[in-house]
């Protein structure tokens, strides 16, 4: 590559080579890195491009950045000459010069030198360590019951944490016997199978991201891909747990009730959305609100959008040129044409923001509470990249290099932030993402954490493979969520597996966030020893070839202990389909597979076997006898349960025997992705022997 474009491209956090999922050194064609910075807005198409700009990058080494990160008790030093005003987030000011001194309170301040104006973040040295405790891993869709409407809801999220935090769980509706649309009867008891009236004695629920997709069918399934990261899913609403239908005539409940969609499997969200948005409508006659455009900007920008969405279509890159701009006369004008649909959309998110207070409430007692997830980025035409679309790249795509789970890359479809723009605004746009996820739970799980140090930048029109990773200030992006969740008092969790540069497990331990470990990916040092014959869960009609040997699974006690551990994600295979190999059978048939079905066949003989000795090494399986399916997941939780580890995450599918894996990365529609309910409702799932098994197991570890 041309040294000049080689220098442009660090200049601007750009790789020209990567270590690939093998540790190879892999270089990047010059075209993409020419792309890449394309979307950064550089242009390096020509060698006196590549000059212009490569002087220019040099040039703003020597100025104030636009944001400095501090961290709490430390001094930073300014360039020689700053003079100026400390405007604290308090009101109070300081005069600096040269230097920000130490000791300055945590918090977002204003540097003012001059005309200009510099965002100082100063942020926690690092966050306290968390209880160790354990919780469930959920799929809210997945949890449907006898009171809500085709998926999960808010109020099944609201009864298992009440379930959890050791509180009676209702079998009657919950919100059946009250107008506020918060806090249910609590009856007499959950009725558990061994007769118990307490709950799980869970200390934390984990639960799918909670964003809004574009309430436009065909509504998009993937909780990874919203319209908006700002914003709560009004799909998950229940709908007779609001104050509204407690308020309404009979008649109209009548109406209301008729609409509850029928259960399906998969789950239909367009037929769902159908019927809630129809009921909701009804509903909204009956509050008592004034209709109004909402004076908070962020709602107002959101809530237009989904009335814009309503008239002209899911995407704003297809609507008309002067809607294109959020802040433009023209989306002004339509704002107030259409302000009784931009007051409904509104209006859902306070009910949503009801239901997740009443959620939040149940979960008093519990040692964590819920963890919502942060999803890496947003839908390209959704939202959040219409209004946010200066600090996104709209015209890229983030995603992964291939590795051994996905051998021909990720394309996730997902606009990256641009790290220039994101600094000049102060990451004030990250910061109201985080703080959106943090307000309504007691932890956060951070998908792909990695993103913060860097993302794998993909060209419009490129194949995965056809990439590079773009890096970030993670000093900065780490720093604002550590702050922010340090006011929450919320617990961090990352998503650290996959292809993960050192400093990315060095940055989460140096600023107390918990990592992430899957119980298929904890391996020993490499060996050469013979593998197990053993053969429980064997593929149904598949001949067994000769085995690989596959790296020893570590023994529970020596896994980190700064990590929150689970037996899979919901992106791996199950622990039922671990054991039939469920994930090689159905990426034969879709075509995923770059090595031959006989080598993956293999492998997954290979590593079932390698569970099997540990467990057996463990005492949690037989040795002369071959255990059953149920005998092997009971022990593969009882290993999970041995762990140090400060937050063991259990999966109903797991518990329940559940073959399909929630989703299959590389696939959209061959595959029902997001969309399969667990094979019990909530009622059944908490009287299940299996359930109250491992919950026990749990308790007692």
């Amino acid at each position: 590559m041309d040294p000049e474009l080689a220098a442009l491209a660090a200049a601007h956090g750009v790789a020209t080579s990567y270590l690939d999922a093998r540790k190879t050194l892999t270089d990047v064609d010059a075209d993409v890195v020419v792309a890449v910075l394309r979307q950064l807005g550089v242009a390096a198409s020509t060698p006196d491009e590549v000059r212009r700009e490569l002087a220019a990058a040099r040039a703003r080494e020597a100025v104030l950045p636009p944001t400095i990160v501090v961290r709490s008790g430390r001094a930073r030093a300014l360039p020689v000459g700053t003079e100026g005003e400390l405007r604290l987030e308090d009101g109070t000011a300081l005069q600096v010069r040269d230097e920000l001194p130490a000791g300055l309170p945590l918090g977002w301040h204003q540097l003012v030198t001059g005309e200009r104006s510099v965002t100082v973040i100063v942020v926690p040295a690092r966050l306290p360590a968390p209880p160790r405790t354990w919780g469930w891993m959920l799929q809210l869709y997945a949890l449907r019951s006898a009171g809500s409407w085709g998926m999960g809801d808010y109020a099944d999220l609201r009864e298992l944490s009440r379930w959890c935090s050791n509180g009676p769980a209702s079998d009657s509706e919950p919100g059946s016997d009250t107008e506020s649309g918060g806090e249910s009867g609590t009856g007499s008891g959950d009725g558990l199978a061994d007769g118990s009236v307490d709950g799980s004695g869970a200390g934390a629920v984990l639960v799918n991201p909670l964003h809004a997709p574009t309430p436009v069918s065909p509504i998009e399934p993937s909780p990874y891909a919203p319209s908006s990261r700002r914003f709560a899913n009004p799909l998950y609403l229940r709908v007779t747990d609001t104050a509204a239908y407690h308020r309404c005539p009979p008649e109209v409940r009548q109406k209301v009730d008729a609409l509850r969609p029928a259960d399906a499997d998969p789950i239909d969200y367009d037929v769902v959305w159908s019927a809630k948005r129809a009921a909701l409508e009804l509903l909204r006659r009956h509050d008592p609100a004034p209709i109004a455009i909402p004076d908070d900007p962020a709602l107002r920008d959101f809530a237009t959008f989904c009335a814009l969405a309503e008239q002209y279509g899911p995407s704003w890159r297809t609507w008309p040129e002067a809607l294109r701009t959020a802040g433009s006369a023209e989306v002004a004008r339509e704002r107030e044409r259409l302000a009784e649909r931009v007051d409904f959309h509104a209006w859902l998110q306070r009910l949503c923001d009801e239901q997740l207070d009443a959620v939040r409430v149940a979960t008093d007692g519990m040692a964590v509470g819920v963890v919502h997830d942060l999803a890496v980025g947003v839908d390209p035409d959704g939202a959040d990249a219409w209004a946010l679309r200066d600090v996104l790249a709209v015209n890229c795509s983030v995603g992964a290099p291939p590795d051994v789970f996905n051998q021909q890359g990720q394309d996730w479809r997902l606009p990256p932030w641009r790290p220039r723009e994101l600094a000049q605004a102060g990451y004030r746009p990250f910061r109201d993402v985080v703080r959106a996820a943090l307000r309504h739970g007691g932890g956060l799980r951070v998908d792909h954490i990695a993103g913060l140090w860097r993302l794998w930048w993909i060209p419009e029109g490129e194949p995965p493979n056809r990439g590079t990773y773009v890096y970030y200030d993670a000093e900065a992006m780490v720093g604002v969520l550590t702050l922010e969740a340090l006011r929450a008092g919320a617990v961090v969790v990352g998503e650290d597996l996959g292809t993960i540069p050192p400093e990315v497990g060095e940055g989460l331990k140096e600023h107390g966030l918990l990592g992430s470990a899957v119980m298929w990916f904890e391996h020993a040092k490499p060996d050469t020893a013979k593998t197990s014959t053993a053969k429980a869960g064997k593929p149904e009609k598949a001949e067994k070839p000769e085995k690989p040997v596959a790296p020893r699974l570590l023994p529970p006690e020596r896994w980190r202990r700064n990590v929150a551990a689970s037996v899979s994600t919901h992106d791996l295979p199950t622990a039922a389909g671990f054991l039939h190999g469920e994930h090689v059978r159905v990426r034969a048939e879709l075509g995923l597979l770059t090595a031959s079905v006989e080598q993956e066949w293999a492998r997954a003989y290979a590593e079932r076997d390698r569970l099997l000795e540990m467990l057996r090494d463990e005492g949690l399986l037989n040795l002369a006898a071959e255990p059953s399916e149920d005998e092997v997941i009971v022990a593969i939780h009882q290993a999970l349960a041995r762990t140090p580890c400060l937050l063991r995450l259990v999966s109903p599918y797991d518990v329940l025997g559940e073959r399909r894996q929630p989703n299959l990365p590389g696939t959209i529609n061959q595959y029902p992705n997001w969309r399969q309910p667990l094979p019990l409702t909530w009622e059944e799932f908490r009287r299940d022997p299996r359930v109250i098994r491992i919950a026990e197991l749990f308790r007692e570890s």
